[in-house]
């Protein structure tokens, strides 16, 4: 099989399954909740997207997908994507490929931030949750290699949280706990 990845444009071809998330998918992600339902009542917006390869998402196989964060804040939280565990812990690696973001990960008691552009390519180590985030201006898009086998499990973030979370400061951006008031 042959897939061509086309760097500028964020796609692959042929193309699989894709996906949509807008605010209204992200319930309970977002710290500040009064924001979040200003932001779907003001229009719902897509916060991101994931095309995938269609390489099938099973034991032994290495689908592959493309997420694009689109840039804002909700409530001075930068927009990011759901975030999951792998049930069936397995490594998993990012390729950044435009704009400015990070990966979040956190093993239910560390949690790890790793800055990622285009070239950088974030290691996501078996056992730790993990969400993108986009910090800058611009959409921010990256590479998804990951085990088909290892299933996605997006409740694990909604009961255990990641840790920290990643807020819009005036010189860049702060880390704040999970579960703080803020």
């Amino acid at each position: 099989m042959s897939i061509r990845f086309d760097q500028a444009a964020g796609t692959l071809s042929p193309a699989g399954p894709t996906l949509t998330r807008r605010m209204s998918d992200l319930e309970g992600l977002f710290r500040d909740q009064n924001s979040w339902r200003t932001a779907v009542a003001d229009g719902d917006p897509i916060v991101y997207s994931v095309v995938s390869s269609p390489v099938p998402e099973i034991d032994r196989e290495l689908p592959q997908s493309i997420t694009t964060i689109h840039p804002g804040t909700t409530g001075g939280e930068f927009w990011m994507t759901k975030g999951h565990q792998h049930p069936n812990h397995q490594g998993e690696i990012y390729l950044g490929m435009s704009g400015n973001g990070g990966l979040l990960m956190f093993d239910g008691k560390d949690t790890r931030w790793v800055d990622m552009a285009p070239g950088t390519i974030g290691y996501i180590p078996p056992g730790w949750a993990h969400r993108s985030v986009n910090v800058g201006s611009e959409p921010y898009s990256f590479l998804a290699v990951y085990p088909g086998g290892a299933g996605h499990d997006y409740s694990w973030v909604l009961e255990n949280g990641l840790g920290q979370r990643v807020w819009r400061q005036d010189d860049g951006l702060a880390f704040v706990d999970y579960f703080a008031e803020v």
